[in-house]
């Protein structure tokens, strides 16, 4: 917890200001027993009024200083502590941004939220106590002893027999509840973990009648942690009356003896007043440092689960040499690509190569590997062997910045933060005017529902896009990626949920714009990628065709068994007849693959 707070850098100025108004409170809060002593003993007892009223008068001042600087205290150790807690999370937040695709399998998301979230506000709350109960409790205790035993040695003896019970108590406790602290975040852990599983798949689990299964596995996980934070609570209500117990015994003993040494004239009674006063002010601090102290071993269990995330190297690291200048061109030279702990690569020998102005069109069977290369290129994956190079350059060694600057890359599953359509779409270019969100939204094939929305632009969006359907969340995706002008598009079967017609229409639009560009378009449909410069057919991790179109239904088996699956008889002969007519004489005719038939299905609806 001690690194943590020094690595937060809160600056040096707070934490004196704190550590002076604590100084003084604790000073004020130490004196005034002192003239109370006074008080009574010149003051009240000889019947000196004008020294009663000049005492008085001090006290009274004494104690509204203090009273100000245990405000001040307050107000700054909540300072220091929010502070620390938006560093922290800030620091968090930026290494969990570092953390590849692999890296998330790691830590589990819903616990990275809950080191983000609960463990930083546990750190915030036992810091803020630390600084106002068990910061001072040492100084208070040493001091109050030491005054204490200027009154009375044997008085001195009865303070520091309570203090050691406490000590004692604080001992026992803190042993006892570490391990618990430890299963209580973990079990948070799981709550959120279930919690965020139910809520994202309510519609299958009310599909498949499972909501009572579901309920019942959430009230298990909800048991659990209640039942450890009542261990918890049981010990605190355990000793909160044995701390009042000690109190009381030490008042009692304080009077009793204290009576018997007046008697004996070896004490006076300002002197009992002021010892009263300090055993207070000491048993009351050490109390306080006690529920601080009980604290503490739940603040290091954050702490280290929060250091695991920040000590964790990420596998991907920045790169320091820059893209070389000219004609872009991608290329895979022999790239092998496997899990962690997985004993069979995903991707295997990959070399293929990518020209400006070209489209390149990856298709294959489900899990094939497809999704792993789009990964790959904006280095949210790296691959295990291999290189992937732009002009030469491997993307290793080029900042994450500035590659993803160069890349635009469209997910399988669209996504979009909740806002509005503009904030959105902005994401691409944060200083697009309305004109530019039009173009980017019309070549998109977005403007058609967009315009038909009372708010146009400012229309909400909630979290992940859910208010807009599968259709219009690519279309609004791709719109963003398009507000980018990359130099590199990736589309990951970003078309799959729109009709054939809109396809078609979004990738006749699409051309213009990408010409000088390299366009990666992975899909599933072959009416997406038909026309494509070259088409990479992926069975199993490895490249097994490479070619057009219509090469490929002549020497690609895997890639005419996906015609067959998806074209009727009557369009493969169709397409077998062009074929024949371009194959002698080949520079003397081309054919538009945009005039070929369509798929056999028909036309889909927007999903």
């Amino acid at each position: 917890m001690f690194q943590l707070f020094r690595q937060a850098k809160l600056g040096k100025l707070k934490v004196l200001l704190l550590l002076i108004s604590l100084g003084l409170q604790v000073a004020g809060t130490l004196y005034l027993p002192r003239l109370t002593a006074r008080l009574l003993n010149y003051g009240v007892l000889p019947g000196d009024q004008d020294y009663v009223f000049s005492t008085g008068a001090l006290m009274l001042v004494v104690a509204v200083i203090t009273g100000v600087f245990s405000v001040a205290t307050t107000y700054f150790s909540a300072w220091v502590a929010t502070g620390f807690a938006r560093n922290t999370r800030k620091k968090l937040f930026g290494h969990i941004q570092k953390l590849s695709y692999q890296d998330y399998r790691h830590f589990n998301t819903s616990s990275l939220i809950t080191r983000a979230t609960n463990d930083v506000e546990q750190l915030q709350s036992t810091l803020s106590m630390v600084f106002q109960s068990l910061l001072p409790a040492p100084f208070v205790v040493v001091v109050g002893v030491t005054l204490s035993f200027r009154s009375d040695p044997y008085m001195a003896l009865i303070v520091g027999i309570a203090t050691t019970v406490f000590i004692t108590l604080i001992g026992i406790v803190a042993y006892r509840v570490l391990p618990i602290f430890a299963e209580v975040q973990k079990g948070l852990d799981k709550i959120n973990d279930k919690v965020r599983q139910f809520i994202n798949g309510i519609r299958v689990i009310r599909a498949y009648n499972r909501t009572k299964l579901e309920r019942d596995h959430l009230d298990a996980s909800f048991s659990k942690f209640a039942a450890l934070n009542i261990k918890i609570n049981r010990l605190f209500a355990a000793i909160f009356p044995v701390v009042l117990l000690v109190m009381n015994l030490t008042l009692v003993a304080i009077v009793w003896f204290g009576g018997l040494r007046i008697e004996a004239g070896s004490m006076q009674i300002g002197d009992i007043a002021a010892v009263m006063e300090y055993s207070m002010n000491i048993l009351w601090y050490v109390i306080f440092a006690v529920f601080s102290i009980i604290f503490i071993p739940r603040a290091m269990v954050c702490a280290k689960r929060i250091r695991e995330v920040l000590d964790y190297k990420p596998e991907i690291n920045d790169g320091k040499n820059h893209i070389q200048q000219g004609n872009l061109r991608l290329e895979f030279c022999g790239v092998e690509f496997r899990y962690q702990d997985a004993e069979n690569p995903v991707l295997r020998d990959l070399n293929f190569v990518c020209e400006q102005g070209t489209t390149t069109a990856i298709i294959g069977g489900t899990g094939s590997g497809k999704s792993t290369i789009a990964r790959m290129l904006p280095r949210l994956l790296d691959v295990s062997s291999g290189q992937v190079l732009i002009n030469d350059t491997c993307i290793k060694d080029i900042p994450q910045e500035e590659l993803r600057r160069m890349v635009g890359f469209v997910p399988q599953n669209a996504f979009l933060f909740s806002g509005t359509i503009a904030n959105n779409l902005r994401h691409g270019n944060k200083e697009a005017t309305e004109q530019d969100m039009i173009n980017a939204a019309e070549t998109a094939q977005a403007m058609e529902f967009i315009s038909q929305l009372p708010e146009k632009f400012d229309a909400p969006v909630s979290q992940g896009g859910r208010n807009f359907s599968g259709g219009q969340r690519q279309r609004l995706s791709i719109a963003r990626m398009l507000m980018k002008q990359p130099d590199i598009y990736v589309f990951d079967d970003s078309f799959s949920a729109l009709d054939f017609k809109t396809d078609a229409a979004l990738r006749a639009a699409l051309k213009p714009i990408t010409r000088k560009a390299i366009v990666i378009t992975i899909a599933q449909r072959i009416g997406t990628i038909k026309d494509a410069d070259q088409i990479l057919v992926v069975d199993e991790g490895r490249i097994v065709g490479s070619g057009t179109h219509l090469e490929l239904l002549q020497n690609c088996e895997t890639y005419l068994d996906i015609a067959k699956s998806q074209l009727s008889e009557e369009e493969l002969a169709v397409q077998e007849t062009f074929t024949s007519l371009i194959a002698p004489n080949a520079t003397e005719f081309s054919v538009d693959n945009n005039l070929l038939p369509t798929e056999k299905q028909g036309k889909a609806g927007d999903n």
